[in-house]
């Protein structure tokens, strides 16, 4: 008799990766980023790509890549701790050598731990808008950190944003191609029809769009056209659409 196979889901979406006896389990956390630059040839024991998930939560996204690609190496980073606890847990249960998740501020993370040009592809989903005036200074997506995203990016890289949040992705558009071959996609990515994400799960859901994109590095001189650029861009200032807001209380509570 074949043994069942023990399969994780959420909103009734499989998780990817099976659930394996605990002889089986690895670990996924990267407990303390040591100081400089990462590297990843020592993190993952082998010379591969780099994938890299800021704002990673809960790992749904980044799990199912780790399986479907083990070709590829993958660092996940969350600056919340509870929902890194739960990707390690999940990543450790499905036996992933090719996966590692850590607590940590992404503009800080890509400032002082990613070289310049050692990753494959970075993916951001759902950076969080901040709809209190006193945090908007906490929001992600400036052109400080693209100009951070495109140094770390090797050539041919590519970059992958998505939000629900309209005000959110009308400033993305306008700036991202400032530094990104950039297009729109239009509908679900195909690996994931229900959603990579736990955020785009719920959103899909209750009927909201999401809003997809993905580029490729420009070619730039210099980092200090990189810079220069990013100077003259303007800041990252939005309507946040407060309604969207409930949706944080469900992503968090459900």
């Amino acid at each position: 008799m074949k043994a069942r196979r023990h399969i994780e889901r959420e909103f009734g979406v499989p998780i990817a990766g099976e659930i394996l006896p605990q002889e089986r389990w690895t670990n996924t956390a990267l407990k303390k980023i040591p100081e400089g630059h990462l590297n990843w040839q020592e993190l993952f024991g082998r010379q591969a790509p780099v994938v890299l998930d800021l704002g990673c939560g809960n790992g749904r996204f980044l799990m199912g890549s780790a399986v479907w690609r083990p070709t590829h190496d993958h660092l996940g980073l969350d600056i919340l701790p509870v929902v890194i606890r739960y990707a390690t847990r999940r990543g450790n249960q499905r036996g992933l050598g090719n996966l590692r998740f850590a607590v940590g501020d992404a503009l800080k993370f890509m400032r002082d731990h990613v070289a310049p040009g050692s990753v494959t592809e970075i993916h951001c989903y759902h950076p969080q808008p901040y709809f209190d005036p006193g945090q908007v200074g906490r929001r992600l997506m400036t052109p400080e950190f693209l100009v951070l995203i495109h140094r770390a990016l090797s050539s041919g890289g590519t970059f992958f944003v998505q939000t629900d949040n309209p005000g959110y992705w009308n400033y993305m558009k306008e700036v991202i191609p400032c530094f990104f071959e950039f297009q729109e996609r239009h509908g679900t990515w195909p690996d994931a029809p229900k959603g990579r994400t736990r955020r785009e799960i719920i959103a899909l859901r209750r009927g909201l769009p999401v809003f997809r994109g993905w580029g490729v590095a420009r070619s730039m001189s210099s980092l200090d056209e990189a810079r220069r650029l990013a100077e003259a861009l303007p800041p990252l200032r939005f309507s946040a659409d407060r309604h969207l807001r409930e949706l944080d209380e469900v992503e968090a509570n459900e």
